[in-house]
Parts: C-alpha cells; structure tokens; sequence
C-alpha cells in the first residue's frame, strides 16, 4: 500500500503520479487523512490538489447550488451534491464537480457503505464553473469525460463571458448565452437563473 498520507501543499507539485497508482481504497484514506484539502484523481491514477475557491467563485457556486436545490426539493425525486462531493466513476477516475444531481432510483441503487464513501456512479447531471485557477480547455475536457461516464447532461459555466458550455452524449457542445438556461432530460423543468449567479461576481 502507498504510504503517502499526509500531504504539505506547500512543497508538493498540485499533480502527482504514483508508481503503482493508488487503488479506491487508498485514494480515500488519503482523502480521509487530507480533507483539509479537495483531490482527484484521473482515470490514469494522477493525484490532482484543487484549489480553494476564490470569493467570487464560492458565491456563485453556492447560488449554482442554491437554485438546483430548491427545485430538487419541491419535487424530492432526486438528490443534489455540493462541490465536496466526489464520485467513483467507471473509467477509474474520481472526479468531483462543482454542482451535481442524481436521481432517486439510481441512488436507491447504492447500499449504505457506498454511500459513506465515493459513491461508484456518475451523476446524471453536473455543472462545472470556471473559475480563476481553472483553464477553459482543462474544464472542457473534464467535461467531455463526465459525458463519457455516463452523464447525461453538463453545464460548463463560464461567468467572466457570461457564457454556458451544454454537453450531451454523442454531441457537440453547444454555447449558448442569455439570462436564464433550461434543464433537460434528467433536469426537466429546472431552470437556472444566470443573471443570478452573474451578479455573484459584481460588488
């Protein structure tokens, strides 16, 4: 077993690439033992340390949050997840979206056990928000491998141009603009209110 478990942010690289790669069991005791901080790890078995989000970013996570978990609420047919959360998914990777919904049936699905850890599925629907520690291009491909786990629909938000990436399996994204954009498919009927979570990055 890797012994790796405490890590000090400070000297270590944000990625690191073990030799063997950790196996899920070892990936969440070094969660366990770090939880001050937020890690991935990709399917190739690469640790990545996420920064903290910055003040705007925060807000505007939880007002992502916020509008998804009210709508959730009022119809208790599924289930939201915050930023903290991570999830095992099928290619190897447990990834960790800003924003995230999974149904009742497929959490039903899930015994106790899983569940106290990173539960072994992918959500039926994330959104990821770019942030300022962020890159477009590594959200974009981030994007394409929850699609590829088995999301059904993903939200790349991006509030410096006021701008939604919507994915959907087997095609491309799609960029759209506007004050509000319309759930679908796992999400039908919500509605997320962007001007919202824009005015989260004004004073």
């Amino acid at each position: 077993m890797n012994m790796l478990l405490r890590i000090d942010a400070e000297t270590l690289p944000r990625v690191l690439v073990l030799d063997p790669p950790m196996t899920d069991g070892e990936f969440e005791a070094l969660c366990r033992e770090n939880d001050a901080m937020q890690l991935e790890r990709t399917k190739e078995g690469a640790i990545r340390m996420l920064a903290p989000a910055g003040g705007w970013t925060s807000r505007g996570n939880q007002e992502i949050a916020r509008q998804l978990g009210n709508w959730g609420a009022e119809r208790e047919h599924g289930y939201v997840f915050d930023s903290s959360g991570g999830f095992r998914l099928p290619d190897g990777s447990t990834l960790s979206p800003d924003v995230s919904y999974l149904s009742e049936e497929r959490l039903n699905e899930l015994t106790e056990d899983e569940l106290s850890g990173f539960p072994p599925v992918c959500p039926d629907f994330v959104i990821e928000l770019l942030s300022k520690s962020d890159t477009l291009e590594g959200l974009r491909s981030k994007m394409a491998d929850w699609i590829c786990n088995g999301a059904l629909l993903g939200w790349l938000i991006d509030p410096y141009k006021r701008q939604v990436f919507v994915y959907r399996p087997r095609q491309e994204p799609k960029r759209v603009t506007g004050p509000k954009i319309a759930g679908e498919g796992p999400v039908a009927g919500f509605e997320l209110d962007l001007a919202r979570v824009w005015r989260c990055y004004e004073k």
